[in-house]
């Protein structure tokens, strides 16, 4: 194992030959998710083997539509068993962005699980979630059995992703954007070779092995000119918008289930109970929505029609996950993407009849943009296009209503889906991009240790005594008990004449700072803001706030220094400089 680490560490092809293996295993770990939901979906719902569910025209009998309700039980009985004392899961958009790569392996696989239930019981979420969460868990695990170093540990995370969407989708360029964009954070000369080998291998393993690829089969005989592209572009920021208020909505559905007085272990069921009641009026509403979205994208559908698919799709992803399903929404939001294009064509031809908006191509094009608002990546999703369509004509045009949409997103909410459940959580990210190094360097790992203190009551000239002037410019007072009361200025104290009466007087008068410290546990930011205030150039560091046992001290001139250090280190990582 030492050799390995020797080998990846200094030689660059040993690293594509690990992105070789997590692309592979993420591509047989999709296989069988994929086939274990399918299996589940062809069990409950009694569907043809090798068919959509949300492609079926009725529930028959109605009674298998408590499929979705028996699905929320068996969670809510796994949740009162095994996970009511379980830890928060790290995905890896925020393993990446906070924790240097770093993920578990088994609470992953907790999530697979309770995806597959999920999915495969009905509920309108995806496995995607599941997907990138295995595989980027597998490659977490691998690095850090190689302990790879920090920015490798995240590539293979980003490898992990790319590999599990490369295999769900059969497209490999949009597993690789997907890494890079959502996982990894950037783009680089360093990180482009292991990501898309991951991703080929991935597609290559999961084809090999006779996976069902979530395919987009749409005509491909568009033509697109530059004059069509205002159109296409005011629909990109009609999706941004929309992207908005869906993830709003579902907030909001997770907070009315939260403070209802139902026990965390019996919403799912809840959910999954109207979920079914809603299956029984449009079966389009159940699971991802993959026929679903074949359906209304190819066909010739209804406008009344479309708005109640729309309504009831939006409906069931919000009940599933606010609910307590286990899901992710990146298909979902394809499918909804699709029908909001299709409305916005019928539209526009119904207000400007020559504007000449091609049904299918606003479909594709509201299918990557609502995509973007929600999921984020641009370019995954326009790379998702062209694999999809295979025509270079819409790519543009779907590109450019990508980046209005997240434009769109980034102004007037902030967040993609993911990053917006971390912010709920109580995080500030906003991407994959690492931050985790500077909640890493704290005032604990930069402080000095080796302080002198003196107590409150000796005499001045006791003090000047035993500090004379050039030995050192600041001391440290405590007081009887050993709390922290302040630092004096060596010089201050030898340049105040003491009044003849004062001739026992103590240093207790010229204590600065006293209620001025630092802590061990606290950013270098938070550091710098409390020095700034201080206007000092060294602050005493605490045990806590009650206690106030002097434990260390820092000064300003060195907390930057490392600030600095750190940040030319990311810097140079973003740049593959190693």
């Amino acid at each position: 194992m030492s050799r390995a680490r020797a080998l990846i560490r200094t030689r660059e092809p040993s690293l594509l030959i690990v992105a070789a293996l997590i692309g592979s295993l993420a591509g047989i770990a999709v296989t069988v998710m994929s086939r274990l939901a399918q299996w589940l979906h062809v069990l409950l719902f009694d569907i043809a083997p090798d068919g959509y569910l949300s492609a079926s025209a009725l529930i028959s009998p109605p009674w298998r539509a408590a499929a979705t309700a028996g699905g929320g039980l068996l969670l809510g009985a796994l949740y009162l068993l095994f996970f009511r004392r379980a830890r928060q899961i790290v995905d890896p958009i925020e393993a990446n962005a906070l924790h240097g790569g770093r993920m578990s392996l088994r609470d992953s696989l907790r999530v697979a699980v309770e995806a597959i239930i999920s999915n495969g019981s009905g509920a309108s979420v995806g496995l995607e979630a599941g997907y990138t969460q295995v595989g980027s868990a597998i490659a977490s695990r691998l690095g850090q059995r190689l302990h790879l170093r920090r920015t490798d540990l995240r590539t293979v995370v980003g490898c992990g992703a790319a590999g599990a969407i490369a295999a769900a989708f059969s497209a490999p360029l949009t597993g690789a954007f997907y890494g890079f964009e959502l996982i990894i954070g950037v783009y680089t000369v360093a990180n482009i070779a292991p990501v898309m080998t991951a991703s080929i291998a991935g597609f290559l393993v999961a084809q090999g092995l006779g996976a069902a690829a979530y395919s987009i089969e749409v005509p491909n005989a568009l033509t697109m000119h530059a004059a069509d592209y205002p159109p296409y572009l005011v629909l990109g920021v009609v999706a941004g918008f929309a992207a908005i208020g869906i993830m709003r909505l579902v907030t909001l559905v997770e907070l009315a289930f939260q403070k209802s007085r139902l026990p965390r272990a019996i919403r799912p069921a809840v959910g999954g109970a109207i979920i079914g009641a809603l299956a029984l009026y449009s079966p389009q509403v159940l699971a991802a929505g993959h026929g679903a979205m074949h359906l209304n994208l190819v066909e010739v559908v209804p406008v009344g029609l479309l708005l109640t698919v729309l309504a009831l799709k939006i409906a069931g992803v919000s009940i599933s996950l606010g609910s307590g399903f286990r899901g992710g929404m990146f298909f979902a939001s394809l499918f909804l993407g699709v029908i909001v294009g299709k409305l916005f064509a019928m539209l526009v031809t119904w207000l400007a009849p020559s504007a000449g908006v091609d049904p299918i191509a606003a479909a594709i094009v509201g299918m990557s943009a609502l995509g973007v608002g929600i999921v984020g990546g641009p370019l995954t999703m326009t790379f998702l296009a062209l694999e999809a369509t295979g025509d270079l004509a819409i790519t543009g045009i779907v590109l450019a209503a990508s980046i209005l949409s997240a434009i769109t997103v980034r102004e007037f909410f902030g967040y993609s889906f993911s990053t917006w459940r971390l912010h709920l959580r109580g995080e500030t990210i906003r991407s994959a991009i690492d931050v985790g190094w500077l909640r890493g360097l704290t005032v604990g790992r930069m402080m000095r240790t080796d302080v002198r203190s003196v107590l409150a009551t000796m005499p001045v000239d006791a003090f000047r005594s035993l500090f004379p002037l050039g030995s050192t410019q600041r001391v440290i007072v405590t007081d009887t008990s050993g709390r922290y009361a302040g630092i004096i200025l060596v010089a201050e104290i030898h340049s105040t004449p003491l009044p003849d009466e004062a001739e026992d007087a103590t240093i207790q008068p010229f204590c600065r700072q006293p209620d001025k410290m630092l802590f061990p546990n606290m950013s270098a930011q938070t550091a710098a803001k409390v020095f700034d205030e201080a206007e000092s150039e060294e602050l005493v560091v605490v045990d806590d706030a009650s206690s106030r046992h002097v434990v260390g001290l820092l000064t300003e001139a060195h907390l930057f220094r490392r600030y600095a250090e750190e940040l030319d280190k990311a810097r140079r990582s973003l740049a593959g400089e190693g």
